[in-house]
């Protein structure tokens, strides 16, 4: 496993705007998994650890893209229809011949090669069969209803870049290339506490002022969806001792460690100062909400993600900010995800310089314009305010005021956690 220096993340401002998280991540972080090779078949959600070349061009051979009759385009009559013997029949996965003769037509079907010196397609409802014969209507362009071998990519060209990852698309893409085995990176390794004498496992028994730990559950899922091997770490007390001890040894174990809980500076916030015992920490006093505080660091080479304790706050930091660094050090070519501009069906103030990410689900308006409506419920607390909308409002840094009807730009919890 890669290490990492202990000042990487080191920023000098006393508020990091989002962007400016983003930009850090990029600028200074490498992917720390080597490369594995894979059969085609486990190859979906992998990312790619080396560029994808075509071995051969695709198509691989000059055939018909319909059920048809193929003729040499010189053969027809440019001022009426043309009448052609029909000279053999040329079935998808046929040898090209026959028709050698001039003035012929053969009957082709979908995928079929063409044979030498034919070079356009009619399609079989355009043409009138007359026994032997086929009638064609003039004014159809050479080269029509017909494929080029390379159309698709050419034999050399790049196929898939280094860092994709892929998709059921790209599969189908390399399949087509005849690839059999794709060198991916190895998954990140990520290990997850929560932290907080509040919490309980599911399953456990709650005792007064106890709540059942989602966090721990929600990243799990979150980084699994990424591809990510999930070390599951446990529940942290609050006690200083223990989480510098904790985060030491599995820091031996894990590329990544993500803690929910405990990076404030309140006396019962303990990450801060464990963190520093084995390694860095860099508070990023980001301006997200709801999010802050958000914090960075190096425990024993290891990159260290402390996240805030909501739920909401968690799901949030960790799809618009931890989404990023996952990729870095994955080897993925990640970019971050383009909203899509809807109706705002509610109105807000936020303060400037702190950009907001309001939860809301999507409704058409009665002139089929999307509209999004906030959750009535505004606590980073609220989990239902997850599960009972579409997605996120991202309201920029400069904005301050958003009145009913504004556009605004969605972001949908689909395209987040992937």
């Amino acid at each position: 496993m890669a290490q990492l220096s202990n000042d990487c993340f080191a920023f000098g401002g006393a508020l990091m705007r989002v962007d400016e998280a983003l930009a850090l991540v990029e600028e200074r972080l490498a992917p720390v998994v080597g490369a594995q090779s894979v059969p085609l078949v486990e190859a979906d959600g992998r990312i790619l650890a080396d560029p994808v070349h075509a071995p051969i061009p695709l198509p691989p051979f000059f055939n018909s893209a319909v059920d048809g009759y193929a003729v040499r385009h010189a053969d027809l009559d440019a001022a009426g229809p043309t009448r052609l013997p029909v000279a053999g029949r040329l079935p998808a996965g046929a040898a090209p011949g026959g028709g050698e003769g001039a003035r012929v037509a053969l009957r082709i079907f979908t995928g079929a090669a063409m044979p030498e010196g034919f070079d356009t397609v009619y399609m079989q409802e355009d043409a009138r069969r007359e026994g032997e014969a086929v009638v064609l209507p003039a004014g159809l362009k050479a080269g029509a209803n017909a494929r080029e071998a390379g159309e698709d990519i050419a034999r050399g060209a790049l196929a898939l870049p280094a860092g994709q990852r892929l998709s059921p698309r790209d599969v189908a893409l390399l399949a087509g290339l005849g690839i059999e085995r794709v060198d991916v990176r190895a998954p990140l390794v990520v290990g997850v506490f929560s932290t907080g004498d509040e919490l309980v496992a599911p399953g456990g028994t709650l005792a007064p002022a106890q709540l059942y730990d989602a966090n721990r559950f929600m990243l799990g899922a979150l980084l699994r969806r990424l591809g990510c091997a999930v070390v599951d770490l446990g529940i942290l007390p609050d006690r200083r001792a223990d989480v510098a001890r904790a985060l030491a040894a599995a820091a031996e174990r894990v590329d990544v460690l993500i803690t929910s809980g405990g990076v404030s500076t309140g006396e019962e916030d303990h990450v801060k100062a464990a963190v520093e015992e084995a390694g860095a920490l860099t508070f990023w006093r980001v301006g997200i909400k709801p999010g802050r505080p958000v914090a960075l660091g190096v425990v024993k080479g290891r990159a260290f993600i402390g996240l805030p304790g909501n739920p909401a706050a968690v799901y949030v930091t960790f799809t618009i900010i931890a989404r990023a660094l996952i990729a870095r050090l994955s080897g993925e070519t990640w970019r971050r995800p383009q909203g899509v501009p809807v109706r705002a069906g509610f109105a807000y103030r936020k303060k400037e310089g702190r950009r907001e990410f309001v939860r809301c689900a999507l409704a058409l308006g009665a002139d089929g314009a999307a509209i999004a409506r906030k959750h009535p419920r505004e606590g980073a607390g609220i989990i239902t305010s997850l599960t009972q909308t579409d997605g996120l409002v991202e309201l920029p840094e400069d904005v301050t005021r958003i009145a009913e009807g504004d556009p605004v730009t969605f972001l949908d919890h689909a395209i987040l956690c992937r």
